[in-house]
């Protein structure tokens, strides 16, 4: 299954109701097990984001839903990264 990797920062709104920010979690958590996905890691972080979200999901179709129906919560903006694990990596670079 296709990994993607979240950047993700609070809104003015989201560090407000930081309180709230673990059922937030559970909430994203549920949210990625009903479109058929699993977080692999969710890490509160310092420096320039506030969490990063390591998830693996059906589609790239699935991982931006995912995010847009995130941020229009109002709570945090994410960056999205595709990821590959190194054993995808290495079939791909095997085709060269």
């Amino acid at each position: 299954m296709p990994s993607y990797v979240y950047l993700v920062t609070w809104t003015d709104q989201g560090i407000r109701d930081v309180k709230q920010s673990p059922e937030r979690g559970d909430a994203f958590r549920a949210a990625v097990e009903g479109d058929g996905g699993r977080v692999v890691a969710l890490l509160h972080t310092m420096g320039a984001f506030d969490l990063v979200v390591l998830v693996e999901l059906p589609s790239d179709e699935v991982a931006n839903r995912l995010a847009l129906r995130t941020g229009r919560q109002g709570f945090v903006r994410t960056t999205t990264l595709k990821g590959w694990t190194e054993a995808e990596f290495k079939r791909l670079v095997d085709t060269l």
